[in-house]
């Protein structure tokens, strides 16, 4: 019987990848629930396998006593002297070897389904431990069957793993027996065992093919930044090298495209663009968004923001079908991307130019130069510090103090008219320069000692006007009652 069971055990230990441990331990669980099911559930026993003789010992313990009111757990100190051991004392618990050649067949079949079940649990636990640090790793297997959905179960070796619809290439289709290479995208521990589900349209799929044709990649000498895909159709991967001797762009390509095209046939002819990245972020949004040439960019570093400005013939290259070029350079370059053709920044900065010189009260010389700052619109002038605008070369303060509060009132008056409906012309009234007689300087003055509105100069005391150089008593109360009118007319 002991080759026979050591035998079992090294079989199911070779074959399920299970420890020696972990099958010993189901053996024993079994024959103890066999055992049970036969003598009793309240029985006291344990189980060894006992190395020498390849048999498992189950033995029932009883608690040594003076009278025995439970047979089942307890012997009588008389009987356990006479029959056991001559020492023993109240108290001792005494194992006996339990009789395990006769449990029958219905405890047979019980210790079999017990030894399978801890077999099977042990196998589940073995493969979710095997695959569940190797999310993000390229596999490769063998298609079992197609399940309805077009749900696929793909043979790994000893496991089964599920590419769902929803990670396969559009329009691709497999047969059963066909090799398949996937990702492991997620590895979950379920009842019915490990459930490994794979990807073919993860980013990740990609870089691990350009690992595998690559030997600059897989060496180390060749990095990939980033990569990203429309499945089937076109995508982006961002490489680098700080070796000067290396081209890895050519080295991604290889002899005659033969690298890059094994790739294109795995990925079902999608077209890859290959960038070359660099730390000057304009320069590598440029190459991201090849083949189309840039005229020039306008760049907003801290909302990561660029607008590329293209040839009018160039636009539609830039922005791709169904503006898929720019959305792949968008995500490979993480900024966000807003594509325009000359003609359309010309008609902007017209127009841009034309509500300056009207809504700020300003020479076009001046609009011209707010915009060529970066401002291109009044809200933008608005929502900027007072000290911003000071900064522009050639812009005095009171001109600036005198341009932003002009953009302020034009903002307010947007909002009211459509907030409710009013004319622009009655909310008006609440900007100070609106008040005859309140110039860019004076305006200065008053923002100063903190009245920025009609309502706050309507009750202001003339002490406080005072001191404004140039403002008698007489201009101070002129001031007060015309804000006050002001105020009266708004309500």
């Amino acid at each position: 019987m002991a080759p026979s069971l050591d035998y079992v055990i090294e079989q199911v230990q070779r074959e399920k990848g299970i420890s020696r441990e972990v099958i010993v331990d189901a053996i024993e669980t079994a024959i103890l629930t066999a055992v049970r099911k036969k003598l009793g559930l309240d029985l006291d026993l344990e189980a060894h396998f006992n190395q020498e003789t390849g048999e498992i010992e189950v033995f029932q313990f009883r608690t040594v006593v003076e009278e025995v009111k439970d047979p089942n757990t307890e012997i009588s100190l008389n009987e356990a002297r006479r029959e056991l051991d001559e020492e023993s004392e109240v108290g001792d618990s005494i194992g006996i070897k339990v009789d395990t050649s006769n449990l029958g067949r219905i405890a047979a079949q019980t210790a079999k389904q017990v030894i399978m079940q801890k077999i099977r649990d042990a196998e589940h636990e073995s493969i979710y431990d095997q695959y569940r640090d190797r999310k993000g790793d390229l596999v490769s297997g063998t298609v079992q069957r197609v399940e309805r959905g077009r749900h696929i179960l793909v043979n790994l070796g000893k496991t089964e793993a599920l590419l769902p619809a929803s990670e396969q290439i559009p329009n691709e289709n497999f047969r059963r027996g066909e090799r398949v290479r996937a990702l492991i995208i997620d590895v979950r521990k379920e009842t019915r065992g490990p459930q490994i589900i794979l990807s073919r349209t993860h980013p990740g799929f990609l870089i691990r093919l350009f690992e595998l044709e690559v030997p600059e990649i897989a060496s180390g000498d060749v990095k990939i930044i980033n990569a990203v895909r429309d499945p089937g159709q076109r995508a982006k991967i961002a490489v680098y090298t700080k070796d000067p001797h290396i081209d890895p762009v050519g080295s991604c390509v290889g002899v005659r495209g033969s690298r890059v095209q094994n790739i294109v046939q795995e990925l079902r002819g999608e077209r890859i663009d290959i960038i070359p990245w660099t730390p000057d972020y304009t320069t590598f949004i440029c190459s991201a968004l090849a083949p189309a040439k840039i005229s020039k960019v306008f760049i907003d570093e801290e909302n990561r923001s660029i607008e590329v400005i293209v040839d009018d013939d160039q636009l539609s290259l830039a922005i791709g079908k169904r503006g898929q070029n720019v959305r792949l350079a968008s995500k490979l370059t993480e900024w966000r991307i807003d594509i325009r053709s000359e003609t359309e920044l010309e008609e902007i900065f017209q127009s841009a130019v034309a509500e300056f010189m009207e809504k700020l009260e300003v020479g076009e010389v001046l609009a011209r130069m707010l915009y060529n700052e970066g401002f291109k619109s009044i809200e933008e002038i608005a929502d900027v510090d007072i000290e911003e605008l000071m900064e522009i070369e050639g812009l005095e303060e009171e001109k600036a103090r005198w341009i932003h509060e002009r953009a302020k009132l034009t903002v307010r008056e947007k909002k009211d008219t459509t907030a409710g409906g009013r004319p622009a012309a009655v909310s008006r009234g609440r900007s100070l320069e609106e008040i005859s007689g309140i110039g860019p300087k004076l305006l200065k003055e008053l923002v100063e000692l903190g009245i920025d509105s009609p309502e706050k100069l309507a009750s202001a005391s003339i002490e406080k006007l005072r001191e404004i150089p140039g403002v008698g008593e007489k201009k101070a109360l002129k001031l007060v009652e015309a804000a006050q009118t002001l105020s009266v007319e708004e309500k």
